[in-house]
């Protein structure tokens, strides 16, 4: 009975490693290091700027599986600092997003594709 309480009241330090071992193998496994990547690189999108003004950008872009987005029509800030090159409304263009201090993704180039 002895040794059955004893290694009973042993068992949470034997097992709390484990454990603690897993859950952080888990959040590194969740990717929550690739945001780091993300903001350092960009992530490119093709798309076609529908109009632009007020450092805003709507465009029309495919799926960006990187960042988890659908096809989708929408309204881009231009991040501080951003490059535009030559562009014209309707015309395709290549895009580079970032997150911004918001941490919001926005425009930090556009040129022409």
């Amino acid at each position: 009975m002895k040794k059955m309480l004893l290694a009973l009241a042993t068992l949470p330090f034997f097992a709390a490693p484990a454990v603690a071992g897993s859950t952080s193998h888990n959040n590194h496994a969740s990717g929550s290091h690739g945001t780091h990547s993300e903001m350092k690189e960009g992530v490119h999108a093709d798309a076609t700027l529908n109009s632009m003004g007020d450092g805003m950008a709507n465009v029309s872009h495919g799926p960006i599986p990187e960042i988890g987005w659908p096809s989708m029509t929408m309204d881009l800030p231009f991040l501080e600092g951003a490059e535009i090159g030559d562009v014209k409304e309707g015309q395709p263009v290549m895009m580079m997003l970032e997150k911004g201090a918001d941490g919001m993704f926005g425009i930090k180039a556009l040129v022409p594709k």
